[in-house]
């Protein structure tokens, strides 16, 4: 069986979407199967990213140019059995497609993206989920969530595969992380992290109020803030509200940082906030309790099914609860240990080789014909 990815996310910071396809591909050619995998790429440092079994072939990073005309040139010469996307299928493709949807929100809540954005999004995906042969998703919460806004789809045609924290977040001895983190970030007093783009729905105002009243109320705390994480449109209105906080002087912003700098972050951080309003899956999340650390986190869409009771919830639209859920971990050492050591069992039951072995289960049944296959045609060009 031929395989082929748009993996055009690899080495472009594409945050979610890079750390899915580059852990999924990674994954499937770990094994031994009969099969063989093409990665269509559009950086060149995404070739280092891969094993050397991913064969890999140069796409257009402009996403009118790869979805208009390089994938369907590169399928039509490498006639693969299916094609494998996320959100977002070619104009044409002779082959079946196998869609990853993470989430609708761009469904449910618009308000979280630029202007023009979520009208692209809407309308290109439900092209794509309706000639897929086969949806995944990564958590029972955005199935049911794509089984509503797409109320004609088949039950069965929508798949959860979740995802898993990468094998390099794992504990490492604070004593060793935190010079790492200092000398990188200038980071040398105790801080409070969380990890997400700087956009709407991933709540830092939310947190950096939060944190403000922590502060004033717990004078005994001199820890940090350290909001890790890609500059977006939005990251303008994050930097006010730090600013207009009173305790600029205790949040600072890192930026994107790469898997080994946020690996150290994790370790060397007392804790981990994710205030999220809307999570398809919750990455970041699992990536802390891989890493030993205790996580706080928001107690709507899919994070309650994806931390289970190994995490502190609270309700993200409440400063009330993230100050107590914040002030309960970091004064209480016994209850910090006791939802680390519960994290770090809860990232114990991910694997991104189990993830790679349902997909390649679904993948085979789309290749062998048992499901229907349908042919990509549509005058609409988008990405995500």
């Amino acid at each position: 069986m031929r395989v082929a990815v748009d993996a055009h996310a690899i080495g472009r910071h594409l945050t979610g979407n890079e750390v899915y396809v580059r852990s999924l591909l990674n994954a499937l050619a770990s094994g031994k199967r009969d099969c063989e995998f093409i990665a269509y790429t559009s950086a060149a440092e995404a070739d280092h990213s891969l094993p050397a079994s991913v064969l890999t072939r140069r796409v257009a990073a402009n996403p009118f140019l790869r979805l208009g005309f390089d994938l369907a040139r590169r399928v039509r010469a490498d006639r693969p059995d299916l094609l494998h996307v996320q959100y977002t299928a070619p104009l044409s493709c002779k082959v079946p497609i196998v869609v990853t949807v993470h989430d609708v929100s761009f469904l449910e809540h618009p308000e979280y993206f630029p202007h023009g954005r979520a009208w692209q999004l809407q309308r290109t995906v439900r092209r794509t989920v309706e000639l897929a042969a086969r949806i995944l998703t990564v958590s029972e919460f955005s199935r049911r969530s794509i089984l509503k806004v797409y109320g004609d789809l088949d039950e069965d045609k929508v798949v959860v595969i979740p995802n898993a924290a990468g094998p390099a977040f794992r504990p490492l001895p604070r004593a060793a992380a935190a010079p790492q983190v200092a000398r990188r970030f200038g980071i040398s007093t105790p801080f409070v992290l969380s990890v997400g783009d700087l956009q709407p729905r991933k709540n830092q105002i939310g947190l950096i109020r939060a944190f403000a009243r922590l502060a004033w109320a717990y004078p005994q705390l001199r820890h940090n803030l350290v909001l890790a994480g890609k500059e977006t449109w939005f990251a303008g209105r994050v930097r006010d509200a730090a600013r207009e906080s009173g305790v600029a002087d205790r949040i600072q912003f890192t930026g994107f940082v790469s898997d080994d700098e946020l690996q150290q972050l994790y370790n060397a951080c007392d804790l981990f906030v994710f205030p999220s309003f809307y999570e398809g899956f919750g990455l970041p999340a699992l990536e802390a309790m891989a890493c030993g650390r205790a996580v706080a986190c928001s107690n709507v869409t899919a994070l309650p099914e994806v931390v289970d009771s190994a995490a502190i919830l609270f309700d993200p639209y409440s400063t009330d609860e993230m100050v107590r859920a914040l002030a309960d971990l970091l004064l209480d050492a016994d209850l910090r240990a006791r939802m680390e050591r519960l994290g770090t069992q809860r990232a114990a039951q991910f694997s991104w080789q189990k993830a790679a072995d349902l997909a390649l289960e679904v993948f085979r049944e789309v290749a062998e014909g048992s499901v229907s296959r349908p042919l990509a045609r549509a005058a609409t060009v988008g990405r995500r």
